[in-house]
């Protein structure tokens, strides 16, 4: 385990580019099932791309400081977006697991947002629709909603651990820190 935390001491940056790279993959391999396999993405599905899109951008300049302050405080905001994300991939996990019996095929996201205020869509889109329970692809068993959550966990568990070590309360004062 202190191998582990030796790690997230010496190299932050690192991680956090890690991080920025790998949530842009996962961003580069939806387009592509979206543009190239067919697969039409439902509003849980947009909520979470736009988290990534964060999380990548967020990790990328954190990845850029040099400062264990600013690695703090990136790391928070990064664990809440990639904690709001792991909701929502969770909640569509759920939908999938359970569909409810009587449902409907909604609007996309964007017609939503066009047709209602915000104060309704919100509910709308955590409430899913038809195509937010389909499952149109699996990876050893997971759907696109699971794998999404177990990314956002690692995403969240990585930033919190980042930011845990670099505040000061999660090693002594005496271990060094490089960039």
């Amino acid at each position: 385990m202190t191998v582990l935390f030796d790690l997230f001491d010496a190299y932050p940056r690192r991680i956090y580019g890690l991080t920025a790279i790998v949530a842009v993959l996962l961003l580069l391999f939806g387009l592509y099932l979206q543009h190239e396999v067919g697969l039409v993405p439902c509003p849980m599905c947009i909520v979470q791309r736009y988290a990534f899109v964060l999380v990548a951008l967020l990790s990328a300049v954190a990845a850029t400081r040099k400062s264990p302050r600013a690695w703090v405080g990136f790391g928070v905001l990064i664990f809440l977006l990639s904690g709001l994300g792991a909701f929502v991939a969770a909640r569509q996990s759920y939908l999938q697991w359970y569909p409810p019996e009587v449902f409907t095929c909604g609007r996309d996201l964007y017609g939503m947002i066009e047709s209602f205020p915000l104060q309704r869509v919100i509910p709308m889109v955590f409430k899913g629709s038809g195509d937010c329970t389909a499952v149109d692809w699996t990876f050893l068993g997971g759907s696109i909603a699971n794998w999404s959550f177990l990314c956002f966990c690692d995403a969240a568990i990585t930033a919190a651990l980042i930011a845990w070590r670099h505040s000061g309360l999660g090693r002594s004062a005496t271990a060094p820190t490089q960039a």
